[in-house]
Order: structure tokens, then sequence, then C-alpha cells
């Protein structure tokens, strides 16, 4: 009947599915059940449990629900049916809004659409009605925010919460927008509290609200490969490590990303600008040399970085007293991991064994470095080799 007057007034019809509905419902009744098994308390193994809400499979349960949406139904002004007490009614001045209710599903329908868009807000923003939908959010953390490991917090499941930061690991494979606030989460998996399974959960908020987000691939655009880094200072509550962040371009097409807690702590954002940098320089170095299977050989890679002293170290390699412990950590690193392919190329060309550094300039208000390469002495050498002498025996 009420499709059929939908169809006699010409209106769209929308349907609703109320998720958990029988759950979290207030009973009037005292219900006791047994103790599920795999949960019985040793200790009381013969006592019962008394509901607190109502659950799946409980007979009061449809009442409960029920009662629960009628009243917050008839607060916002529909009217029961006579005869029909699953339909409610409400007019607005030559428009009619009709809300027919089967179980935890409801289908509705108005003369005037707007109608059935202030229905659906107010039923997904109503705290009375459980899990119509997602609240969305649109960031997913909040700026600024700090996660701790609170000791004092409330304790929660571990499986679940791993199995959440499970699912949000696969899903950075395509969406790099939640790979800092995804790994930022995964490092208290050990022990998680309410404080963690909170920001998880406003992940999975923003996820709800940007499903149709994803990365774009346009075709006539550029070829070349580009990067940028960035870094924190000391954003890790626990050890006060700083975080790397890295994404590669293909012209206009995003290939590569990370984000991922320095292996030192930094003394100065210089100092954590410049590790991420060296991190991002051998990302790029590897994907530079799988293009070279594609035919594409790039000579100058440009790596764009927010921080000017990073640069002007980076641009002045020359070791003393300020940054000799950012060479032993990252640099002579960065030199170790890239010196061998590098040292092939250079003698199948004629020239002897390079090591990388980074040069800064300025290009188009930007601060950018250039990889480029520059032939080694006797002494770089040596010192390649006091830093990580097992390299040189390969």
């Amino acid at each position: 009947m009420f499709l059929a007057y939908a169809a006699h007034k010409n209106f769209t019809v929308f349907q609703m599915d109320v998720k958990t509905a029988f759950l979290n419902e207030i009973l009037k009744e005292e219900v006791y059940v047994s103790q599920p098994e795999g949960f019985v308390n040793q200790e009381k193994p013969d006592h019962v449990y008394i509901l607190d809400k109502a659950l799946y499979g409980l007979k009061q349960a449809p009442r409960a629900w029920y009662d629960v949406l009628s009243t917050f139904l008839v607060k916002s002004g529909f009217s029961k049916g006579t005869v029909d007490t699953t339909l409610f009614i409400k007019k607005e001045k030559a428009d009619i809004v009709l809300i027919q209710i089967y179980v935890d599903d409801i289908i509705f329908g108005s003369t005037n659409t707007k109608y059935c868009k202030n229905f659906a807000n107010l039923m997904g923003n109503s705290p009375e009605i459980p899990n119509v939908k997602y609240k969305t959010i649109g960031t997913p953390m909040a700026p600024g925010t700090k996660i701790g490991t609170d000791p004092s917090g409330k304790a929660v499941d571990i499986r679940t919460y791993r199995g959440m930061i499970g699912s949000l690991m696969y899903l950075t494979s395509s969406r790099p927008d939640i790979m800092f606030s995804t790994c930022l989460c995964a490092r208290y998996q050990a022990n998680p509290k309410e404080i963690h399974l909170t920001a998880v959960k406003r992940i999975f908020r923003y996820l709800k609200g940007t499903a149709d987000l994803g990365l774009w691939y346009p075709k006539d655009t550029t070829f070349e490969l580009t990067a940028y880094t960035d870094a924190d200072h000391a954003g890790c509550m626990l050890d006060r490590k700083s975080t790397s962040g890295h994404v590669q371009f293909l012209g206009d097409k995003l290939v590569s990303w990370g984000s991922k807690k320095q292996l030192c702590v930094s003394t100065s954002t210089a100092e954590a600008e410049y590790v991420a940098a060296a991190s991002c320089c051998s990302q790029v170095l590897w994907i530079q040399t799988q293009l070279r299977d594609y035919g594409f050989h790039f000579n100058k890679i440009p790596i764009y970085c927010d921080s000017k002293s990073a640069i002007a170290i980076t641009a002045n390699p020359v070791q003393h007293t300020k940054t000799k412990h950012i060479d032993v950590r990252s640099l002579s690193l960065t030199l170790t991991l890239t010196l061998k392919d590098l040292e092939v190329e250079g003698e199948r060309q004629g020239f002897g064994p390079r090591i990388p550094f980074f040069r800064g300039r300025e290009r188009k208000g930007r601060d950018t470095l250039d990889l480029d390469f520059f032939k080694c002495t006797d002494q770089e050498m040596n010192f390649v080799g006091r830093t990580r002498g097992s390299f040189l025996e390969e």
C-alpha cells in the first residue's frame, strides 16, 4: 500500500537499514542469560548474567527497539497511523512525509525530496538511534593530536584493535591520506587503550565520508620523477623520535609514499628534516633503478624540502662538529646503500666510483634538492669505509 501510494504521488522512495538495532536498547524487564562459552567466570561458573540492554535473539528486543524509535519520531513531530502503528506521518503545508517501519528496515518518501534529506540527517545525527550511519568527519586525525601510552586509561580488546589496524594498513596501499594517522595508531598495538581506539574509529569515520576518493592517473601529463619530503620534530610521545614522510611523483601521478618513525632522536628540526631527506633519497634511487627497466633514465631528480637548514647541510657536505652526528646516522647510511649500484654504472662509463650528495638550489620560489653525483676522493672513500666497514668487504 505504501509503494502504491508513492507511485500515485510520484515521489521517490528511500530505504534505510538501522545496524545493531536490537543492541543497546533498554529493557523494561529483568532478563538473565547463562554465561557464554569461552567467557565463563572460573570463580563463579554457576552464576548467570543480568542484562542491562537488549541482545539479538531476545523476544523483548524488537519491542524495545520499536519503543525507542517510535518515541523519537513522535518527539520529532511525526504521528502514528491509527490502524498501522508502524506507519508514521508528518505533513508540511502542502507536502507529506511517510515513514514505514519493518523491524530494523525503514522506507520513507515525500512529495518534496528536501524533507527526505532532512529525515535522513535527523536519523543519522541522533544519539538515540544506534548506527544508522557513521557521522563522517573531514580529517583522519585532528591537527596537533598527541597520542601517548595513557597508562591509567581503560584497556580495550587487543585482538579487535589489532584487527582494525591491520585493515587500515591494507588500505594505506591505495589511500596515502591515512598513512600517517594509521602508522601512529599502530605504535600502540601492544597495550591499546580507549584513547587509541577512539583515534582509530575517527579514521574509519573519515573513510566512511571519503569512500569516493582515490588515486588519479591522468594520461596527458609529463613523466618526470619528482619527490617531496617532510618531517616533524620529536612528535612521538613514547621516545620523542621524529617521523619522516615522503612522496614520489611521476609527472602528476603519485607512485610511492611513506611515513615512518626515524631510528634516531633528532636534536633539531634541521636534523629531523635531513634524516627524512636521506630516507627519501633511498626511495628515489630505488625508483630510478626500477624505471630503467621501463626505458626511462633520469639524471637529475629534484627532491623538495621545506627546511633551508637541511638544504644548507646537504649543499655543504663538509663534516664539522655540528653535523658530525648527522653524517654518521643518516648520510653515511644512504651512501652505503647506494654506492654499490652507482659504482657499477660508473665503471661501465669509464668513470671512477661516485658518491651521491644533495645540492640545494632555488626553483620557482620553492626549496629543492637536486640529486647530483660528484666524484669522491680517496679521503671520502676511507670515511665511508670507517663508518660501514662491512660494505667494502662486499
